[in-house]
């Protein structure tokens, strides 16, 4: 009887996890849990949106994605249930949203369940929880709370981009230590216009041929190519990239394309 999927920054020492997870059974047990990921950094919205922005259109349509990442009670702080592309999604209104999402929600209402005091400081197991046991049954929007127009938003940093070159920023480490720009293929091949180009990021490296796979280039070499979430990767074959190469989350990197 439905999908919730948990995306938080509870990691897995502590009992919070298992607190949330044992409200949802307790109020539907026959629920179906899926983890996409409890170990966001505290707080950081820009990881905990790729990750939810590169999973969530693989479930089916009707999926719950509860989101529980900078979520803390805040009296300044709405907590929102929305339908976006035929998928439902919950979270605090804290700027996530707008870093998930390409275009507006159909549809957004200010959850307006009543949490009970005991939990004022942990509304995943009481507002939220009861918010995806809702929808994932198949009740509606309107029946927990109030239609609003707005969402808050929070800006990214978008590459820099001239005629022949692309600075951008890594903007995620996966865990096989791969690492993710913010240069999207689409605005690659749009700057790109099938010239030859010269990859630059920290100690002088560079690289200049775009592989298809990981085993392209023989093991313990380096990289770049468009993975599954179609932005711009530098890797290692069987290495870690972040590491050996000294990369971290900010860093600059540069494209440059070479006239013929």
């Amino acid at each position: 009887m439905g999908i919730i999927t948990l995306t938080t920054d509870l990691g897995h020492k502590d009992f919070y996890q298992a607190a949330l997870k044992g409200s949802l059974l307790s109020l539907l047990p026959a629920v179906r849990i899926v983890d996409i990921s409890h170990d966001i950094a505290p707080f950081d919205l820009q990881q905990a949106a790729f990750i939810i922005k590169n999973s969530y259109h693989y479930f089916p349509k009707k999926t719950v994605h509860l989101i529980g990442v900078d979520s803390v009670y805040n009296k300044e702080t709405r907590y929102l249930a929305m339908k976006y592309k035929g998928y439902y999604f919950i979270g605090a209104d804290n700027g996530i949203f707008s870093l998930i999402f390409d275009d507006q929600p159909e549809e957004i209402v200010e959850i307006s369940i009543i949490q009970d005091l005991k939990f004022l400081h942990f509304p995943l197991t009481d507002i939220f929880a009861k918010a995806a046991c809702h929808l994932a049954k198949g009740g509606k929007l309107s029946e927990i709370g109030e239609h609003v127009d707005n969402l808050v938003e929070k800006k990214t940093l978008e590459p820099i981009v001239d005629d022949d070159s692309i600075r951008g920023r890594v903007i995620y480490i996966d865990s096989f230590q791969n690492v993710i720009t913010n240069i999207h293929k689409e605005l690659f091949t749009q700057v790109q216009r099938d010239r030859p180009f010269v990859l630059n990021f920290k100690r002088n490296e560079t690289i200049s041929h775009l592989s298809w796979h990981y085993n392209e280039v023989p093991e313990g070499e380096k990289l770049c190519l468009f993975g599954i979430s179609n932005y711009l990767e530098i890797a290692i074959n069987k290495g870690n990239a972040s590491g050996l190469l000294g990369l971290k989350a900010d860093e600059v990197v540069r494209i440059e394309f070479l006239n013929k």
